[in-house]
Parts: structure tokens; sequence; C-alpha cells
């Protein structure tokens, strides 16, 4: 690596270096290396640049085998290079064509100069393979982003299933120095590309974690989710005993008053196999939940909406979040549960410039193309549009209801001022909320069959798992059609 100085000072602030990230990432003794001998092409840097800043190989994790490449940024900053380019493409095809997933983690400063610079610098070093950044998800690819983070280490970040994002590392195209210059302006790193700004805002980062242990141990527990590649079911593990004896709890957790708020969250983890919960941008587009978990030891997508936040009204963040998560899971035959709380899409002003419209319709064509089973429990309300989104109209194989459900095209209350100009106060509001009220229970829209059954809080653990049995994709042995592939979630 970089010598003893360099390690030194990298131990001195608590994170690993790239070996010692190796080491913790595979199972002990299965890392097999490719790419030891290699330098810089350019006889000057040949001394200082050892495996060429990017270590690259094979292991197993879990007992199933994964490639990675691994930044050394005690290495020439880890920059990108003629040959470890090289190795990044080798981890990628033998990734893909194996059926194997591919870890990268991230920490380095971009393209190498002056390496990269002029035109024989672009014409041979940056344009070496056409399909350098094609995602067509044939096996996961997950990443971290563990420091400094810029150029390729970026592109690898938004381009993963999965990216999971230490505090104190900075995800950017470029460094603060460069965009601080190009803007002749001062640019905090931060500010650029902390955490913070791709928990909350940008949505990239799909977890964040205090440590290096902790990022390694996110990849390997996302993993264990996933099948190897694309042409596989997803593994099944045993559920933990007494799995389900919290689904009586949801009545408890469930307010009576259907404008009072809860946390979804709380309803979902009485449902599922204990301790199997893995949430995804749980800090982006909070009005919607996404997560992996598990259902009597079988990998399920949740999708829902958490009236904790906005009510459950979905906006433009939501929509993106619910896409990608749809995508994740139609590529790696994931079946989706959808659980239903919502009085709608956001609405007004920011919305639209946020471009509603568009989001709302990319988030209707993702679910129109999922081919993996698709499941929707409607808790409590729902309105309008959202209602076809959400599952309903027969976007889902099977859409339940609880008897708590309502469906209408919007809120009665609003209905009423809309309509008649009347509001709440009114003497003869009342009246006129009751008339759009009418046939807006459950069991009106289960008389026409367009809700296939009307069951009890406590029986929908049961429910699902035999739903699950029923619509499992049997003719081609789990595995879905992958309309939703190559579809771009960068956002």
């Amino acid at each position: 690596m970089g010598g003893p100085e360099r390690l030194a000072k990298r131990r001195a602030t608590g994170a690993l270096n790239a070996r010692e990230r190796i080491a913790y990432l595979f199972d002990d003794g299965t890392f097999i290396e490719s790419g030891l001998l290699a330098t810089s092409v350019y006889p000057q840097g040949r001394e200082r640049s050892p495996a060429d800043g990017k270590i690259a190989g094979f292991g197993q994790i879990h007992g199933r085998p994964a490639a990675a490449v691994v930044n050394d940024f005690t290495v020439m900053g880890a920059s990108s290079s003629a040959t470890n380019m090289k190795k990044i493409g080798q981890m990628k095809r033998a990734a893909v064509s194996r059926g194997m997933p591919l870890v990268f983690l991230g920490e380095s400063s971009g393209a190498r100069l002056p390496d990269n610079m002029g035109a024989r610098g672009m014409g041979s070093l940056l344009a070496q393979d056409p399909q350098q950044y094609l995602r067509a998800r044939e096996s996961p690819w997950v990443s971290a982003a563990l420091g400094l983070c810029y150029g390729s280490s970026t592109w690898y970040c938004v381009l993963s299933d999965f990216n999971v994002m230490r505090k104190g590392a900075i995800v950017a195209v470029s460094s603060s120095l460069l965009a601080s210059l190009a803007m002749n302006d001062t640019v905090d790193a931060e500010e650029l590309g902390g955490w913070r700004v791709h928990a909350e805002v940008t949505g990239f980062a799909d977890q964040v974690v205090d440590t290096d242990e902790e990022a390694l141990d996110a990849i390997k527990s996302f993993l264990s989710y996933l099948p190897s590649n694309h042409t596989e079911a997803p593994p099944v593990r045993a559920g933990p005993p007494g799995s389900g004896n919290k689904v009586g709890e949801i009545l408890r957790i469930l307010p009576a008053s259907r404008t009072q708020v809860y946390d979804m969250r709380k309803v979902l983890q009485c449902v599922i196999d204990d301790a199997s919960y893995f949430e995804l941008k749980a800090r982006f587009g909070k009005a919607a939940v996404t997560a992996l978990a598990r259902l009597d030891g079988s990998t399920v997508g949740l999708i829902a909406n958490n009236p904790l936040f906005k009510g459950g009204a979905l906006d433009a963040d939501a929509c993106d979040k619910i896409v990608s998560f749809l995508v994740l899971c139609d590529s790696y035959n994931i079946p989706i549960l959808m659980f239903v709380d919502t009085p709608g899409f956001a609405i007004g002003v920011e919305a639209e410039r946020k471009r509603a419209p568009g989001k709302i319709m990319n988030f209707m064509n993702a679910l129109a193309l999922v081919s993996v089973p698709k499941l929707t429990v409607l808790v409590r309300k729902t309105y309008g549009q959202a209602y076809i989104n959400m599952g309903g109209g027969r976007n889902s194989d099977e859409f339940i209801a609880w008897p708590t459900a309502e469906v209408s095209f919007m809120d009665p209350s609003y209905a009423v001022t809309v309509v008649s100009g009347l509001r709440p106060g009114d003497p003869r509001f009342d009246e006129k909320k009751a008339l759009m009220e009418k046939d807006s229970s459950v069991y009106d829209i289960a008389s026409i069959y367009a809700v296939q059954d009307v069951i009890r809080p406590e029986q929908t653990r049961d429910y699902l798992i035999r739903m699950l049995e029923v619509h499992q994709l049997r003719r081609t042995r789990g595995v879905g059609k992958h309309l939703l592939s190559t579809w771009p979630t960068s956002f």
C-alpha cells in the first residue's frame, strides 16, 4: 500500500485501510487477488503505485462468491488510471458473466493527473470501455462511500443497487477545491456532497452509518436478501421462532381516527419475520417506506405510505424512491408487498415545479412493467390516482383491505368545498359531506370485486404467506421478466 507512514496516519483516524476492509468484507481465507503486481503505465510512477491504487479480486460473503474493487487511498489517492481501470473492467465482466455480486468500496480523488490530461489522455485512458457505465442489472452492484469520493467512485455509488455512506465521506462529481475554482467562490465539502445531502436531498445514500465496519455489515446484510444474479430466486432463510406473534399489536398501533397519524413501519414489523426489516432511503421521501424483509423466510420488498410524514401524501421524492425500489425488486425476482394509507399525491406550486405529473406517470409505468408478484393491503384510506399507483385497479395480483379502509376520489371534506363551495362550520356542510361519503366503505368496493377480500389485521401475515405461495413464479422457477432492468434510477 502507501507505506508505513501513510498507513499509521490513516489508522489514527479510526478508518480501516483498503486491505483491512477486504479482510472484514470477505469470509476468512477466501479472498484471491487479481492484479497484485499492477502499477502505473508510466515508468516514473511505478515505484510509488503498488496495485495501482485499486485492489481487486474475488472472495466469499456468507459462503457465496462475490467480486470487489477496493480503492486504496494511500496510493496516489486511488486515482483512476489506465492500469486500474482495466482491473475494474475485469471485475465487472467476471461478475456479470459468472453471475456474482460486485462490491465497490469507494474512496478516491478522481482521475489521475497529469495521466488523463490532454488529447492522448482522453483518447487512450478514458475511452477504453464503451459499456463502462452500462447497468443491465444482471448481478447486484453494491457500494460504500468511505471517504472522499470523486469521479469514478461517485459514478459507481449512484449506479449501484445499494449504496451505504459513512458519515464524514463526501460523494461529488469533483472536489470542493475544483468546485470553488470553477465557481470563483468557497464551496464547503459537506454542503457539496456530505451524507445529509445524499441521505435527505438526492436520495443517493440508501443508508448512513458511523464506521467502516457498519458500512461493510450493511453490504453483507443487503446481499443476504438478494440472489447472486438475476437468473436465480432470492435465498430463503428460516424465520426466527415467534415470528408472527406481534400481529395482534397492529390494532394498538393503528389509531381509531383516520386523521390521526402513526408510524407505518411499526405495522410492517408486526407482519414480517422478526429482525428482518432492512429499510432503504429512510431519510429521503419519508412519506413513503421502502424496505427489504423476510416473510416466512422468503425475501419480500415492502412499499408503504407513512402517515407520520405529510400524512402519507406522496411527493416527487417519494415517487422517485418507490420507482427505484420497484426496479430493484423486479430486477432480482423479489415479490412486492404494498401497504396503503394515503390521502393521495402532494399538490401545489412546489409539486408542479418538481415535475409531479411526470413522476406520477413514471411510477405508474414502472409498476405496470413489474413482473414479480405484487400483493396490496389497504390499511386505512386511499384517494384518487394514488389508489391506482398503490396497487388498486388491478395493478396488483391481489388487492385486499382491512375493515378500517375507505376508498374515494378525494377526501369527502374537500369534495364538498370543490362541488358546493361550502366549508366546515356551514349548517349544510355535514349533510353534503354525508352524500360524498356514501358508498366509500371497503365493503362497497369489495362487492364489485375491485377488492379481492376483506380481512382482519391480525390475519394479514398468514394471508400474505398463503398468497405468495399462490402467485409464485413456478413456470420460471421464481425468475421474472426483468422489464425494468435497464431503467435509469440515478434520478
